[in-house]
């Protein structure tokens, strides 16, 4: 029998198959309903755990499908930049995850799913995050320069201005404006900032003000930054935060991207630290088209037993280590403070005595093999002072770049939000 195209059967057919709706066209891309109402789902739920007060949805619908926006246009740069992240290294980085987590893959991915997360749309995530970072990386924070007069003059006016306050906990509200802002944007933006403070100094929750009004990247945590140290704190609040007392809420703050509101939540008083540093060398194989990552764990093991068999492993080094401004010195990577060297490389070296070696491991970088030569409790404050200033001014300057790239994304894409207001 055949079935025309017009018959009845065919008609019932495709209306039965649902359609999903477009809400919003991003370049050459879309968003659809399916995916902005997974995402809207994910969020209600963090809130729920959290104990926050739920917005209303359209509230919550707007905050989500501007970061699904936002996502969808570094993605897209990302791939015009030709970043593609590999299957091994998001496998990696799930495996730290877990390991952080005292679980091992089966164990972890099990608990995803009895939390309503499948390990597929985990994975892709993942995926997503580290493109995210590397486009930042990439376009942002590696043309970041910082100089030595830089960190002077910082440790200078931290030691005069900061005092004992070491750490501040704050809450952050920001009213966008465009790159190429007209005064009267402007204009409405300060008077609704400023709006925004008077209801606040009022009584009104910022956490709901933040989710209803912010368009921070932490709007929806509330517009909860969190605990972060006085030396890592955001150039523009520094001068205000260290005068300001708890449960204070600022005036507006002009920037290049609005106008910022800021809560001191609460802070807290500094204490020195003494840092112990490890002496290590080790023996990098780096993958590649011909050395497979078994090709490289398996040189590694043979090198390994070489030296355990009395082979000299600084000769070793300087012959086979890919590490080339180590393998000079015979791997030897000097003292190192705790976070000067990747997670994982740490990991391993901490679970070492002086002396010992540690199986090949690997990292983004390759295949390792470490040796612990020794520890020590040193007094680096001067050394530890300059990295952190550096690190902290580095960070600044990515934190205000990285905000300005973005919001140019934005302003030079084409973007048609569907979703109506009724």
């Amino acid at each position: 029998m055949i079935i025309s195209l017009g018959s009845p059967l065919v008609a019932q057919s495709q209306q039965i198959e649902p359609v999903d709706e477009i809400v919003a066209v991003v370049n050459d891309d879309i968003i659809v309903r399916s995916e902005l109402d997974d995402e809207i789902r994910k969020i209600v739920t963090q809130l729920r755990q959290q104990g926050q007060r739920l917005p209303p949805q359209s509230d919550i619908e707007r905050q989500v499908l501007g970061r699904l926006i936002l996502k969808k246009l570094q993605l897209e740069a990302a791939s015009r930049a030709g970043i593609n992240v590999s299957e091994d290294i998001v496998a990696q980085a799930i495996n730290n995850i877990a390991r952080r987590n005292n679980l091992n893959l089966s164990e972890f991915r099990q608990t995803l799913e009895e939390s309503g997360l499948s390990f597929r749309s985990f994975r892709k995530n993942i995926k997503e995050e580290i493109t995210l970072q590397r486009l930042l990386e990439q376009e942002v924070r590696r043309r970041i320069r910082v100089t030595d007069q830089e960190v002077e003059t910082y440790l200078a006016r931290q030691a005069s201005n900061l005092g004992d306050r070491s750490a501040y906990h704050l809450q952050h509200i920001l009213i966008a404006t465009p790159e190429a802002a007209s005064p009267d944007q402007l204009e409405r933006a300060r008077q609704q900032a400023e709006s925004i403070v008077q209801s606040l100094r009022e009584g009104a929750d910022f956490a709901d003000m933040a989710i209803t009004k912010s368009d921070g990247r932490q709007a929806l945590e509330g517009g909860d930054l969190g605990w972060r140290p006085a030396d890592q704190l955001p150039t523009i609040f520094v001068d205000l935060v260290i005068n300001m007392e708890r449960g204070e809420i600022s005036d507006p703050i002009r920037t290049a991207s609005g106008f910022h509101i800021i809560k001191l939540q609460d802070y807290k008083g500094g204490d020195r630290k003494i840092v112990t540093q490890s002496h290590v060398r080790h023996i990098l194989i780096s993958t590649n088209e011909i050395t497979s990552n078994e090709d490289a764990r398996t040189r590694l093991e043979q090198l390994r037993l070489r030296i355990l068999g009395g082979d000299d492993f600084s000769a070793l080094a300087r012959s086979h280590s890919d590490d080339k401004s180590s393998a000079i010195k015979g791997g030897d990577l000097g003292w190192i403070t705790p976070g000067a060297l990747l997670p994982r490389f740490e990991e391993e070296i901490a679970k070492l005595s002086p002396g010992e070696l540690t199986q090949p491991f690997r990292t983004e970088f390759g295949w390792h093999l470490a040796q612990l030569l020794e520890r020590r409790q040193h007094d680096s404050t001067t050394e530890v002072q300059k990295a952190e200033a550096r690190k902290a001014i580095s960070d600044r300057k990515a934190a205000e770049e990285s905000e300005l790239y973005l919001r140019r994304l934005r302003d030079e894409a084409f973007i048609d939000i569907r979703i109506s207001d009724s």
